[in-house]
This record gives C-alpha cells, structure tokens and sequence, in this order.
C-alpha cells in the first residue's frame, strides 16, 4: 500500500478535538457507555457476529479499496476507529462545548472508513444543532456494530485451514 495513503488514513482518525487525555478524564463514563451500548448491540442473536450481521453502516468495499486490500492497515485505521468512538462519544453531549467540534471529527473519520451514514448525520448535525445529536449517536453506533461484525469475520477467515 502507497505509504502516503496509511498516512492520510491514520492522520485522520488520529485527530481529535481535545488532548486525549483531557477527553479520557471528562468523558471516561461516557465511554464505557458507548463500548457496553456497542457490544450488547453486537450481540443480538447470539454471542457472536459475522459479516452475515452486517446493516450496510459502513461501506467496507470503499474501505478495502481505498486500502489496496491491505489487511493490516484495513485493521488498524477501524481499530483506531473504535478507539475515537470510545473519546468523541462522551463529546456528544448538545449542552457541552466540544460537540461541534466532535461532529466534524466524526464526519471526516465516518468517510474516511466509508462509514457515509454517519458522515450523513454529522452533516446534519452541523447544520441543524444541537438536536440531531441522538442521530448521531445512532449511527456511530450502527457505524461500530458493523465494524465489530466485520472484524469478526476477519478473524473467522484467518483462523480457516486452506483446504487441500
């Protein structure tokens, strides 16, 4: 993969509105709510996921493509993913200071991975307020479950015997 590419995928999910650890401290709670949300959704009907359990949140064709199918880096740009989600999901209050800023981190992250849906939202959000914030949390949310599915069944396929 062109290593100008990993760069430009990494900067963009690397960046953040407030210092981490400034994030970590105000919106640790808010979190540990987005990871319990994420995974009691990830489980529905069963214990496991699987690409079967995707919603079609996140576009994973444009993602592969965009990656040159580079597996590694299609797995660490969605694990630093969910790393952000974890740290803009406690920005996402309308009363607090830094949800704006949180949106429009999320848009361009959302479309970096092809998650368009949320990238739809957060657009909508910043133009309408405050009062679509609940649309975006639904959408990270679906946005993160497919993500959960999807390196489920990455795994799945790495464990496989090749058949002879």
């Amino acid at each position: 993969m062109d290593p100008l590419i990993k760069s430009q995928l990494l900067y963009q999910l690397s960046y953040t509105p407030v210092s981490a650890a400034g994030a970590c401290a105000t919106s640790g709670e808010g979190a540990e709510h987005t990871r319990s949300r994420t995974e009691s959704k990830a489980s529905t009907g069963g214990i496991f996921m699987a690409r079967r359990d995707l919603t079609g949140a996140v576009d994973f064709q444009y993602l592969e493509n965009f990656a040159a199918g580079d597996g590694d880096v299609i797995e660490e740009v969605l694990g630093l993913f969910r790393e952000q989600a974890a740290i803009w999901s406690g920005l996402l209050e309308p009363a607090g200071e830094g949800w704006r800023d949180a949106v429009h981190t999320i848009k361009g992250a959302a479309r970096g991975i092809g998650a368009f849906k949320l990238g739809e939202a957060c657009a909508l959000a910043e133009a309408e307020g405050p009062g679509a914030i609940d649309a975006v949390r639904d959408a990270l949310d679906a946005a993160l479950s497919d993500i959960a599915a999807y390196l489920h069944e990455r795994a799945l396929q790495s464990l496989r015997m090749p058949r002879s």
